[in-house]
């Protein structure tokens, strides 16, 4: 029997109790992040395997004890066993701290932060230390004060044309107080600094200050490599950006046309709302804390948008698919919305999907890795001629890399005969290759 759940970056298994320090580290990366459970009797496919219920007991008055004295602020999770089909799980369920950053005494601040990225627990660099703090005191990255830019780094033309046709125009005029009131400015007692947002949206120089806030755009030859047919770096401004990285994405897609009463009507390869959305997506919610760009890669049969940093809360796809969605940068997402790039919070990925799904499409594809977000949107049809069964595993191909059965196992909860033999099935029907061979076995998908 298998557990309820896929490990992710609120839920991680063990089949026993470590013996080292991870299970504070990873208690102290739930709290940093978005809260999780770590259970101990499963294995990393899900298989309950249970622990003596004696151990179970006892450790719960030791990790008490352990966890409480290790971490500043002290933290105090929830630790209890549950019985399933007379095995005995150990869980340890953690709360999101509201005192962030925690971190193991023993290491300090700068090296005993840890954070949650994906299924891993990793230690926190010191920019993700600052915003945890900012998390803590309720406040984004976007809206905090650019202490070496004053306000007339602020381009007011920019500004008024936004005033202008903005959705709830009630006046243009350009106030200190209508600044504050989109976080584009911050006052600190006699001083008035542009923030980060007012940089990034309206500012004369936004490359100067934060010189990778932009986005590289690449079309690759093929499926894969760096071959690269052409390229260009989308500066300036986040409304540039997003003109200019939407112009080019467009400009190297297929096109079909059709004639309606002697007009023509042009109709893309993939749908024009599901690349606005992703592309506005990588813009408004990335972290402009990271010092590194945002990519687009334009493959033959795939486009890329590659994001720096991690999900602000649970990236749950379900979640996304449904509309849930959480804000990272409320500046910047205010004034996307009020400027009509946005119609409405969370409605972004249900645009996206329904889009693919009206044109036959293979489903787009969501990945959170250590440290970045990439969002997939196919160029190709889904296959008719292969079942549901198979699907899951062809979508595991997506990103252009080797698949082991180690991934089946842990991605799709399969065991590893059924693995092996799904992949075994694949090949015989020509859309995969098999790489190597034994436990090193790799595959990699065959385009027509």
């Amino acid at each position: 029997m298998k557990y309820h759940g896929r490990e992710s970056s609120i839920l991680e298994y063990k089949r026993e109790i470590p013996q080292n320090d991870q299970i504070i580290k990873t208690v102290i990366g739930f709290a940093n992040q978005n809260g999780g459970k770590l259970i101990i009797g499963v294995a990393d496919d899900g298989t309950i395997i249970g622990i003596p219920e004696a151990e179970a007991n006892q450790a719960i008055e030791f990790l008490h004890k352990a966890i409480y004295a290790a971490s500043t602020p002290p933290l105090l999770p929830d630790i209890y066993t549950q019985t399933i089909e007379d095995k005995t799980l150990l869980i340890i369920e953690v709360s999101v701290g509201g005192n962030k950053p925690y971190y193991r005494i023993a290491e300090g601040m700068e090296k005993g932060t840890y954070i949650r990225l994906g299924r891993s627990t990793v230690r926190a660099n010191l920019e993700l230390i600052d915003e945890l703090k900012w998390q803590s005191r309720g406040k984004s990255f976007d809206v905090m004060p650019v202490y070496h830019a004053s306000e007339e780094e602020l381009d007011h033309k920019k500004i008024t044309i936004f005033l202008e046709n903005r959705k709830e125009r009630k006046s243009t005029e350009i106030t200190e107080q209508a600044l504050s009131s989109y976080y584009l400015i911050s006052r600190e007692h006699t001083h008035v600094y542009a923030t980060t947002a007012g940089i990034l949206l309206f500012g004369k120089r936004p490359q100067y200050f934060f010189s990778e806030a932009m986005i590289i755009c690449s079309h690759f030859k093929g499926t894969e490599g760096r071959e690269a047919i052409a390229s260009v770096d989308c500066t300036g401004t986040l409304f540039e950006q997003y003109e200019t990285a939407f112009e080019f994405i467009v400009s190297r897609l297929s096109k079909s046309f059709i004639i309606r009463s002697s007009i023509r009507e042009e109709t893309l390869e993939i749908p024009e709302e599901a690349i606005r959305e992703t592309l506005l997506n990588l813009i408004v919610h990335r972290n402009y804390h990271l010092k590194s760009p945002s990519k687009i890669a334009i493959y033959r049969d795939r486009i890329e948008f590659f994001s720096p940093g991690t999900f602000p809360n649970p990236a749950i796809t379900d979640n996304y698919q449904c509309g849930f969605s959480y804000i990272r940068n409320i500046a910047i997402c205010k004034v996307f919305r009020e400027a009509g790039y946005i119609e409405k919070i969370g409605s972004g990925f249900i645009t996206i999907f329904r889009s693919y799904c009206s044109m036959g499409l293979k489903a787009p594809h969501i990945i959170e890795g250590e440290g970045f977000i990439k969002c997939i949107l196919p160029r190709v049809r889904a296959d008719a001629s292969i079942g549901d069964e198979f699907r899951p595993v062809l979508d595991l191909f997506d990103s252009g890399r080797e698949v082991s059965i180690a991934d089946l196992m842990t991605h799709l909860g399969l065991t590893r005969p059924t693995a092996g033999r799904k992949l075994n099935l694949l090949t015989k029907m020509g859309k995969i290759k098999k790489l190597g061979s034994g436990r090193a076995a790799r595959y990699v998908k065959l385009y027509e």
